[in-house]
């Protein structure tokens, strides 16, 4: 009777990984964010890592509500280089900031940062008591122009940074407050859309803009 077929070994995927240090950009302290396994470095690039603010300022329990993305750029001696993908409040947040009786005002709007980064940015605002539709858009006249000229003044670091730490929405506020009485101002979430990239100099002295797929 012939033999049988001796069984195959089961490759271990887990002992081909290696680990890599995933760090955060300068702007956000430099800091690890996690410490993940990849199979090699192209499939590590790209990858997303969330956080949240507190992880990595270590400041008000409440910065657990913050939610940031971190995409890996680049990777060189088991470190990881990464960019801000966005951030956004989480759904429970956002629910406790809600009050019957009260009015809320939005706007999303693409903005473009001094060096050519491109961000979509959805700022919120909780109103105490109910205003009328032309106070609504004079609140968001004073958001879209602190807006503006703070993306076309600063890098996209700077500019994420001023957001995520609340920076800006203190801005807006201190504005807005002559307009009613607010309770609350702030980014509720980013989402980077565009990033410039250079092309050699061999070929252009241009650069044209690279898209972030989600």
């Amino acid at each position: 009777m012939p033999k049988g077929k001796g069984r195959s070994k089961v490759r271990d995927k887990w002992r081909d990984k290696a680990w890599i240090s995933v760090e955060a950009p300068k702007s956000f302290g430099s800091g690890q964010i996690a410490y993940i396994p990849i199979t090699s470095e192209q499939k590590g690039v790209g990858r997303v890592v969330q956080t949240t603010l507190f992880d990595l300022v270590k400041g008000d329990p409440q910065q657990f509500s913050v939610k940031l993305y971190f995409r890996i750029e680049s990777i060189h001696e088991g470190k990881a280089n990464t960019i801000l993908k966005g951030h956004e409040y989480s759904r429970e947040y956002l629910r406790s900031l809600i009050r019957r009786g009260s009015s809320t005002v939005s706007l999303i709007k693409d903005y473009s940062s001094v060096d050519g980064f491109r961000t979509r940015i959805y700022f919120i605002a909780f109103v105490q008591g109910r205003i009328n539709s032309s106070r609504k858009h004079a609140i968001r006249m004073i958001a879209d122009k602190v807006l503006g000229e703070k993306s076309a003044s600063l890098t996209y670091d700077e500019l994420t940074q001023e957001i995520v730490l609340d920076k800006i929405a203190s801005d807006i506020y201190n504005e807005a407050k002559r307009i009613s009485k607010l309770r609350k101002v702030g980014i509720r979430k980013t989402k980077l859309l565009k990033k410039p990239q250079v092309r050699e100099e061999s070929t252009s002295n241009d650069s044209r803009e690279l898209e972030v797929t989600a």
